[in-house]
């Protein structure tokens, strides 16, 4: 690390001859560097070899799993030959150092850019909160089924197809053997891949569209032909899955481990507390509704519902009273000792109307249309109306005349259901 240039940032470099490169992270951790990287491009017009330095020689001194797969990747990572390449660091990962040897005597250029927003990192992140948040739904939808499956086959070839023909394998612990082995080497092409994505998409993009199509089709006839799943053991595992899979993009897709392990951590917090969370709001509500003071609500009828309810009510008051008056316990000798008429009670008990013919015509007469009745309230408003007052007196009478015509306008209906 001694003979090592040190990068910084806007640094542009121009060399030909051999020389290795070190960019030193700064230590001091700042939450608007939490989606930041440093992009460096080297690019010359001659190839040249790019080959990766690792400070740590033992795998053993990795932290996390991560690390130790990262590690791991990179004692089996060879040199690559290209005219340019480009490699990304993030803001609060390990120190990065590499070796840049020319073939021939030209000079190439390295280029130091700080981008504040990646938008993979961000991606990433915001994938991962969905899925974990979304998991149970997304494991129960046969579309997500079939395009798990697609994605499975297109970056693990080798755990898809071991997932295709379990059935053919006897024992579990071998076939859980060979999963770890597919696992690791799908790792290492996964990684291989990330890294020379753009070099293999300028140099073999046919054949990598070939491989994309050949092997999205076959993954999706195989998923086709075993179906979504049914059982909730299976959905359960699937389920699984889907939210560590969540954690991998969530520390994936953030600068700063810390702040990776307390997301994953409110998530985890947030997905526990959702049942007591729920009971409480259901309690809450159910209390609230015990509580809450009732309220009359009045209802106005139109003249139209008054009259139908009007008659209604008595037809059904007319039917008990016939019914009382028909029972054992009604006084019946005392009650007609007392009526004018015992004759015309004993026909409305037996069901003749409470109203006679007569008595119809001479109301109708009396209070319909045409009567007397209107004639003499119509002239009478009229005289009124003429005998005014000035202006003080005048509203007075209005007030009046309007209480008269309250009081007695309701009468001829009154009478009517009378």
């Amino acid at each position: 690390g001694k003979n090592c240039s040190l990068l910084q940032e806007m640094d542009v470099i121009q060399k030909q001859d051999e020389n290795c490169y070190c960019y030193v992270q700064n230590r001091t951790m700042h939450l608007q560097y939490l989606w930041s990287t440093l992009q460096i491009k080297i690019s010359s017009r001659e190839k040249f070899r790019f080959e990766p330095i690792s400070e740590k020689n033992n795998c053993r001194n990795s932290e996390t799993v991560f690390e130790f797969a990262a590690c791991a990747v990179q004692i089996l990572w060879k040199p690559e030959t290209c005219t340019e390449t480009f490699l990304s660091i993030k803001q609060y990962g390990e120190d990065v150092c590499f070796k840049i040897q020319p073939f021939k005597i030209e000079p190439y250029i390295v280029r130091v850019k700080r981008e504040m927003l990646d938008g993979k990192l961000l991606f990433l992140f915001v994938a991962g909160i969905f899925l974990f948040h979304f998991a149970n739904s997304l494991s129960r939808s046969a579309k997500f089924f079939y395009l798990s499956g697609i994605i499975l086959g297109v970056l693990a070839l080798l755990v898809f197809v071991l997932l295709t023909v379990k059935r053919f394998i006897p024992r579990h612990s071998t076939f859980w053997i060979l999963m770890s082995g597919s696992w690791m080497v799908s790792l290492y092409f996964i990684y291989c891949f990330k890294e020379n994505i753009q070099w293999l998409w300028s140099e073999h993009k046919n054949y990598l569209l070939g491989y994309f199509l050949a092997v999205g089709i076959t993954s999706f006839a195989i998923c086709y032909q075993h179906g979504p799943l049914t059982t909730e053991l299976n959905i359960t595992l699937f389920t699984w899955t889907l939210q560590l899979t969540a954690f991998v993009l969530i520390y994936f897709g953030v600068t700063i481990p810390q702040v990776a392990y307390a997301v994953i951590a409110v998530s985890l917090c947030s997905k526990g507390l959702c049942y007591p969370l729920g009971a409480a709001c259901h309690i809450a509500r159910k209390m609230k509704h015990h509580f809450k003071s009732k309220k009359l609500v009045f209802k106005y009828l139109t003249e139209e519902e008054y009259r139908e309810q009007g008659e209604s009510e008595t037809i059904r008051a007319l039917e008990e009273l016939r019914s009382f008056c028909r029972s054992p316990d009604f006084p019946s000798w005392i009650a007609i000792s007392k009526l004018q008429a015992p004759h015309r009670f004993a026909a409305f008990v037996l069901g003749s109307p409470h109203v006679s013919p007569a008595e119809t015509k001479a109301h109708d007469e009396q209070y319909g249309i045409g009567s007397s009745f209107l004639e003499e309230q119509l002239f009478e408003t009229r005289a009124q109306s003429e005998q005014d007052e000035p202006a003080n007196s005048v509203h007075e009478e209005d007030e009046e005349n309007e209480n008269e015509m309250h009081t007695q306008i309701p009468f001829p209906y009154a009478t009517e259901l009378l």
